[in-house]
């Protein structure tokens, strides 16, 4: 009923994201304050009324800011712990708005139930500013690994002849496989085994076999030969497309059906390390 929850949703990362991001979100909520005026502030008299509003865009611009940057260490991000980080923002929000509503502004003793109401008011105008910042991201996002992932297609193919002639060896208990770099496709992870995807006499080939990825890995890894995915690890010699959404990108090689992920861990490495290959 709730899989949904568990779609990955992409997280801030860098410290400029997360600020240029949390000060648009305070921005918003006191555009929103003073178009609007709601819950009793149009009947708010006071020569400085706009100047009194303000601190409403820093408290929510703050605890948007330390939201992210507590949640940018977390990896595996998804839907439902964006939508946990929100709550988080909003609870934050009401308590400083309270402190400040009720120390600076009304000058009326601390109460649980003047808090509620607060807390009501917090949500009437953050879930909407949350629903604007959660698509405006999204869609920043998108943009930008569309962007890339075109700019960066545009290289792309590079005959794979061009590789090093390195001869890939994997021994895996009475298993043993070999092939060279220039036909090595990916390795897919399932548990305790991985399908290897291979070119032999111009056929892509198939074979399982009884091993962990971090032990492929150390065998085969070359400058071409990378992880890119807890599941996966390709031949970036062999990728002849780049497709780039609000997650990430996903790498295509034509000899196969399906897409390989590129998790975000692993874009500052191996995207950088795409382009100079097919520069």
């Amino acid at each position: 009923m709730f899989s949904f929850t568990a779609y990955p949703y992409p997280k801030s990362e860098s410290i400029k994201e997360i600020f240029v991001s949390s000060l648009g979100a305070g921005v918003a909520v006191y555009l929103f304050l003073i178009i609007f005026q709601p819950f009793g502030t149009e009947n708010f008299q006071h020569p400085y009324k706009f100047l009194l509003l303000f601190p409403y865009c820093i408290i929510f611009g703050m605890a948007f800011f330390i939201a992210n940057l507590m949640t940018s260490r977390f990896s595996n991000w998804n839907i439902g712990a964006e939508f946990l980080k929100i709550i988080l923002i909003l609870f934050l929000s009401s308590v400083l708005s309270y402190f400040y509503n009720s120390l600076f502004l009304s000058h009326v003793a601390l109460d649980l139930g003047n808090y509620f109401y607060m807390f009501l008011y917090s949500l009437a105008i953050g879930i909407p500013v949350s629903i604007i910042y959660i698509l405006s991201r999204y869609i920043y996002l998108k943009n930008i690994h569309e962007k890339k992932a075109l700019d960066i297609s545009q290289h792309l193919p590079v005959s794979a002849s061009e590789q090093r002639q390195n001869l890939l060896k994997i021994s895996a208990q009475n298993t043993e496989l070999i092939m060279n770099e220039k036909d090595f496709l990916c390795v897919q992870s399932m548990e305790n085994y991985c399908t290897f995807y291979f070119l032999e006499n111009n056929s892509v080939q198939k074979t399982l076999i009884r091993i962990s990825l971090a032990s492929v890995l150390q065998q085969i890894e070359t400058d071409s030969v990378k992880k890119c995915h807890r599941s996966y690890i390709v031949n970036l010699g062999r990728v002849k497309n780049l497709k780039g959404n609000a997650q990430g990108y996903k790498l295509i090689l034509p000899e196969i059906d399906f897409e390989i992920p590129v998790s975000r861990s692993f874009i500052s490495s191996i995207i950088p390390q795409l382009q100079q290959q097919h520069s």
